[in-house]
């Protein structure tokens, strides 16, 4: 199969059935793995299909017939058509997706044993993703005209729910995979995603690898420490860092894109095109020479690795440098192919290796083909020379490339007038004029012909080695997982933080149940941007478990919770963070309920857009970190305040930490009835009616009296309709003044009693002695008496 760069390699199958579950099957066709999950759908726009196909990001989308969805759904093939039109989308009948074939499929193919992977115990809970892989794979076989080698696939249930889940709708908000208005503002927007700042990968598969890390961002403490461990020592050991920077590029950039020519064996065709042959036949070879030009850098790697202390670069040093089926692979593939080879970027040589690939004197064919090869190659390099002279160009060149063949170039300013009449297909390009003549058009079909004829001789010389590489597919593919995490932890990770200033990044820790702690934190990706980037700290725990951050427009609030998720996120991922000093609770989850746009595709409004994820959050939230900025403003101010408080109120009685941005000042009120509400406010300096930004976090409110009117006179509106309002909002300030003595005298009262209880509550729960508690309720007695609570 071909490759696709950094394009989707997947293939997935979705089933559901009335009880709102939903089975999905991801065959990876690059990595040669199979996820399958099968999970309750709880929401009805299918957010959590949603989250799932958006890390996907598939190429092909199996589905059944549609048919009546359950009550208030959608269905899974109008989900596909609604938001996936840029898939494939394939309709398989429903006899496809058996889970009894699904399970023997999975048990012949998967790498590992039918018991270590739960196949055994939990069969009649997965009936569903097995069905769908019993569809993915029918289809896959048929339509890529492949064979899956058995025990080849490197199988995981319910893989993607062992990470923390970020639903499609955060992905965006957050920034993680494409700046928000890198569409509007094109690819000169200095501020990037974080997976564009973080992209210094030199391979495909680390790319990918990445970008499913920051999609789906670990759990377990124990295999991020691993992670942060080898960062340790990848900064402290200088010698080590560059060396496996150095080991990981002679590494081939495709390494991973070899297991799927191992693992998907081609099928046998009576019918076959001539062209088609040949280009199978290139793959299978480049694959092999491939393969010999990363099992030559494995010495390399051992060499470098020995002396490595962390746990996971030891590991891998003894499951991959001293793991014997590596040199016995390479063995055999020197029995067959030439040392001299390898692998080559540049087409012609890499053409050139492909038809030399295999030892002079095997095949008796393939030897008269590549001296057929050779003598077209002269005879055009030779007539490439006769043309310079007869048509003094001394600068003609002999450009190639794999859809043309040869063909010339000439700088425009060595042609005076019209070429010679025996120049065909002429085209300016740039600086240059690109032709070719009749003669080297006939001397371009024999050399093509004759590769391809090297190329089939070769693919059949290399049949039994191939057959014999299958047998230790497995052992590619953990080499294929390593050099991908290596990549994203040396290139990526351990590049970024050694461009940064000495401990501008700290290694953060962690805790299942603590607090999420971070002492003058920054924002990743617009610290890179602005030098002068404010820190601010943000601390949350079980008894504190919301902060309300209040303060104008463009004072920094939507800043700060992106700069808290994007911390959490690098954190969770194995990476340092932009912080003086951070401690962790394990987020399973991470929801955001950010910016105010309507979605016309849905004909939902902004304030209905705005429930909609509302209630998403309040339906799915566990262990997790809620942001909220600017909730129900887009409704009534008196409707949006009570979503608002209501919301809090219920976030408030669950583990979840919740960060929760305002302009509502009333909301404030939350602190004085529960102690687990802190309120925090960004400091904004009035000066001759300017507003002066410091960006800087404190606790407590502070009431910036008409920010509002200020910035719309900054914004340009003319000088009347600003006169205006001003008057009208001191006319509407003043009435809620004479409201609120009214008030304060009636529930004065009232409040007088809750500050005693509230006082009550906290003598009882206190350490002191009994003589200290007598004096401090003579003292409250007193205070409550003479009205000075």
């Amino acid at each position: 199969m071909e490759d696709d760069g950094e394009k989707s390699s997947f293939v997935i199958g979705i089933i559901e059935n009335r009880a709102k579950e939903v089975g999905v099957a991801a065959l990876d066709l690059r990595s040669a793995s199979l996820h399958l999950s099968q999970y309750i759908e709880t929401s009805s726009s299918y957010q959590n299909t949603k989250t799932l196909l958006q890390f996907y990001d598939p190429m092909s989308i199996i589905v059944p017939p549609s048919k009546l969805a359950p009550d208030s759904m959608v269905g899974v093939s109008v989900l596909v058509d609604r938001y996936y039109s840029a898939s494939k989308k394939v309709i398989m009948a429903r006899g496809c997706f058996d889970d009894t074939k699904g399970a023997v499929l999975v048990k012949n193919l998967a790498a590992k044993e039918p018991s270590a992977l739960g196949l055994d115990s939990y069969y009649k809970q997965y009936y569903l993703c097995l069905a769908a892989a019993a569809a993915t794979i029918k289809w896959t076989e048929a339509e890529k005209g492949v064979i899956i080698t058995n025990h080849s696939l490197l199988v995981t249930f319910n893989g993607s729910f062992d990470h923390m889940s970020i639903d499609a709708t955060s992905v965006q908000n957050l920034e993680l995979i494409e700046s928000l208005h890198s569409n509007v503002w094109g690819t000169s927007n200095k501020k990037k995603s974080l997976f564009h700042m973080l992209k210094t990968t030199r391979t495909t598969g680390g790319t990918r690898l990445l970008r499913a890390n920051l999609l789906q961002p670990l759990k377990d403490i124990e295999t991020i420490n691993a992670r942060l461990d080898c960062l340790d020592e990848l900064m402290s050991n200088e010698q080590l860092f560059f060396g496996l920077s150095q080991v990981l590029r002679k590494f081939p950039k495709e390494t991973d894109r070899v297991l799927c020519h191992f693992c998907f064996k081609p099928k046998v065709t009576s019918k076959v095109l001539a062209g088609d042959t040949a280009k199978k036949s290139q793959i299978i070879i480049s694959s092999i020479i491939l393969l010999k030009t990363a099992l030559d850098a494995l010495p390399l790697l051992s060499k470098v690795l020995k002396d490595a202390k962390s746990f996971l670069l030891g590991n891998i040093y003894k499951s991959i440098c001293e793991n014997e089926k590596y040199a016995r692979i390479r063995e055999r593939i020197g029995e067959v192919i030439d040392e001299d080879v390898t692998h080559a970027r540049v087409p012609f040589i890499a053409r050139t290796q492909q038809c030399f690939a295999v030892k002079a004197g095997i095949d008796g064919l393939l030897d008269v083909a590549r001296r057929t090869f050779c003598d077209t190659s002269e005879a055009i390099h030779k007539l490439t020379n006769k043309y310079r002279e007869d048509f003094k160009l001394p600068n003609l060149k002999l450009p190639f490339n794999n859809r043309q063949g040869f063909y010339f170039s000439i700088p425009q300013k060595d042609v005076q007038g019209m070429l010679p009449s025996k120049f065909i297909q002429v085209v300016k390009h740039g600086n240059n004029i690109h032709c070719s003549t009749l003669e080297l058009a006939s001397l371009n079909v024999r050399n093509k012909s004759a590769a391809a004829e090297c190329c089939v001789r070769t693919e059949l010389c290399l049949e039994a080695l191939n057959d014999s590489i299958r047998e230790d597919v497995s052992v590619l593919t953990l080499l294929s997982e390593v050099l991908c995490l290596l990549d994203m932890i040396v290139n990526s990770f351990a590049h970024m933080i050694s461009t940064k200033p000495v401990d501008r990044y700290i290694r953060p820790g962690f805790t299942d149940s603590g607090p999420l702690a971070i002492d003058a934190g920054r924002h990743p990706i617009l610290e890179s941007i602005h030098n002068d980037f404010v820190p601010n700290n943000i601390f949350l725990s079980e008894a504190s478990n919301m902060l309300i951050v209040m303060g104008p427009n463009m004072s920094g609030k939507s800043t700060y919770l992106q700069q808290v998720c994007l911390i959490v996120i690098l954190a969770q991922i194995g990476c340092y963070i932009p912080a003086r000093f951070s401690t962790i609770r394990v987020v399973d989850r991470i929801f955001t309920r950010m910016g105010a746009v309507d979605n016309l595709e849905s004909n939902s409004s902004t304030f209905m857009t705005e429930m909609k994820e509302t209630a998403f959050i309040l339906q799915n939230v566990s262990q997790s970190l809620i942001v909220m900025d600017e909730l129900g403003r887009a409704t009534s101010s008196s409707d949006g305040f009570a979503i608002a408080w209501s919301c809090c109120e219920h976030l408030l009685s669950l583990k979840a930490y919740t960060i929760f941005a305002t302009h509502m000042e009333n909301l404030a009120d939350l602190s004085t009835l529960y102690p687990n509400v802190k309120v925090l406010h960004f400091h904004v300096d009035i000066r001759n009616n300017r507003l002066d930004f410091k960006f800087q976090l404190k606790d407590g409110t502070r009431h910036i009296p008409h920010y509002g009117l200020l910035l719309a006179g900054v914004a340009g509106l003319p000088s009347p309709v600003i006169e205006t309002a001003s008057a009208i909002t001191s006319r509407i300030i003043e009435q809620e003044a004479k409201k609120m003595e009214v008030n304060e005298l009636q529930s004065y009262p009232i409040q007088m009693v809750y500050r005693v209880a509230q006082r009550l509550i906290c003598l009882k729960y206190s350490n002191h002695d009994e003589d200290s508690v007598r004096e401090a309720l003579q003292t409250l007695k007193e205070s409550y008496l003479n009205g000075r609570l």
